[in-house]
This record gives C-alpha cells, structure tokens and sequence, in this order.
C-alpha cells in the first residue's frame, strides 16, 4: 500500500499537467486502454490459475471503479491537485465504514484510535476551515465513497480471481464506458454539470502528451495492481489508514510542480499520519 500511495501520487501529478489539454473522461479511456492491453500480455504470458465464477461482483467491480475514477479525474481538473488527492482519501474512512456493515469487520480500539488520528493529521493538511464545499468537492467526496465500495469487492472476489483479472475488469470497464460516452455525446444535450461525462473527444496529436499518457497508464496499472494486492491480503481498515500516506507524496510531487513548501500545520498533519501508519502497524494480541 505504501508504494500503491507513492505510485497513485505520481499518478494524481501527471493526470494535472495532462489537464492542461485533455478532458478527465479522454485521460481516463486512454490511461484505461493502455492499461487493458498491458494486463492482457501478463495474462498470455502466465494464465491465471483461480477459477472464477461471480461475474456479476467482477462487473460491479469495474463499474464501481470507473465512477470513482472519472470523478477523481474530474475534480483534478477543477480544483487544486492537494485537495482533489484529500477527497479522494476520505475512502478509507468509507471503507472502514463498509468493512464493519457489510463485511462484518472487527475494529480494535487500536484501529479507531489510528484512523481518527490519520483524519486529524488530514484535517491539518488541507485546513478546510472555511472551505466552500462547491459542486467539485462534493462530486471528489462522492469519488471517495465509490473508491471506498470497489475496493471493499475486491474483499469478496479476492479468493476465486486472479488479481490480474481483477484488475482486467476496472480497466476492462473503465474502458468501454468511456467509449460509450464518447459516442452519446454527438447525440445527446447534457446539463453543464454533467458535461464532463459527454465531451467530444479529440484524438491527442502532441508527441509529449503521448508519452505522459504512455507513463501515466504504466504507473497506475502497477499502482493498481499493488492496490489490489494490498487489499486482498489484509485488513480492509488497516490499508486504508496506510493509504493515508498518499497525502504527504502527493504534496510532494505537488511541490516539484512548484507549489509552495508545506506550513507548520501541513507538516503536523503529515506527522499525524506517520504515527498513525505505525500505531496501526503494531499486531492485534
């Protein structure tokens, strides 16, 4: 999870330069169809060996994940990177939530005490004292939330798919209804605020947009593939607080784009993540 939060960091940091000349739908397809064919040669080159058998949760799966990402993608391209990756974060809170009603999840107090510190030390990051929830930050909220149900799933399908095909479903789907999209939208009037799901789209002509697509899409498959990982292997809650480190990366990288050092308040709440990564590392008696 630590390396899926620094590669999906770098990932957040290129979808924003990419911003500059696509939509966040035409950033999608194409990161998603560069990722299907990637997939799909480590499949031929070592075929899975689960058997499968729950299509519908596979499908649900993809889809769940595609909304997710396209509103991750469209609130980068709106508001500033830093707040468009803390929307998003708040899907471990929705996962901790959706582990303990529908998985049945026990939480230590260990693990609550944790996840409420990492959401301080993210409350500290973003001061969001004052901060207008506009329609963007609602839909980055809204991401969180169906980032948080695709990756609870992947909880139930873990044992019978293959990671890669787990992962052949969120690219598989994320590919084809963009697709979709993409075709409707020489038809259809949408209202303003759902324009962002009918663009036109326009085929990329720049060699150097081509190649941030080539590497954003070669990064998030790996991102999604240790994602998927970690997820699999281990406590719902507990990755999700560990996700939090995206946040510190992501400022990071926001600030190799030329973003200002973090304040006094950034790097507490940085700390706060820190320590609580390590309060939730230490193994339940």
């Amino acid at each position: 999870m630590l390396l899926a939060a620094l590669i999906s960091a770098l990932n957040g940091a290129l979808a924003k330069i990419l911003s500059e000349d696509m939509s966040a739908l035409e950033i999608v397809f194409l990161r998603n169809l560069i990722g299907m064919f990637l997939i799909l040669y480590a499949l031929k080159h070592t075929p899975p060996v689960l058997s499968g058998g729950k299509i519908h949760l596979l499908f649900i799966r993809g889809l769940l994940g595609f909304i997710a990402m396209i509103l991750f993608f469209y609130t980068i391209t709106t508001i500033p990177l830093g707040e468009a990756i803390t929307l998003n974060k708040t899907s471990p809170l929705f996962v901790t939530i959706l582990a303990y009603y529908l998985l049945g999840e026990h939480l230590s107090k260990r693990s609550i005490v944790a996840l409420f510190v990492g959401f301080i030390g993210v409350v500290f990051i973003t001061k969001p004292f004052g901060l207008d929830i506009s329609y963007e930050h609602f839909l980055g909220l809204l991401g969180g939330f169906f980032a948080a149900a695709a990756y609870a799933t992947i909880k139930k399908i873990k044992d019978i798919y293959d990671t890669r095909i787990i992962m052949l479903s969120f690219v598989g789907v994320g590919t084809l209804l963009p697709l979709l999209l993409f075709i409707v939208a020489q038809y259809v009037q949408t209202p303003e605020y759902l324009s962002f799901l009918f663009p036109v789209f326009s085929f990329p002509q720049s060699l150097k947009v081509w190649l941030l697509i080539i590497l954003m899409a070669s990064v998030a498959t790996l991102s999604q593939w240790l994602l998927t990982k970690a997820y699999s292997s281990s406590n719902l809650s507990i990755i999700g607080v560990v996700s939090y480190t995206n946040i510190p990366f992501a400022i990071a990288f926001g600030v190799l784009l030329g973003d200002g050092l973090p304040d006094y308040f950034s790097f507490l709440g940085i700390m706060l993540i820190v320590f609580a990564g390590v309060l939730i590392g230490f193994k339940r008696k």
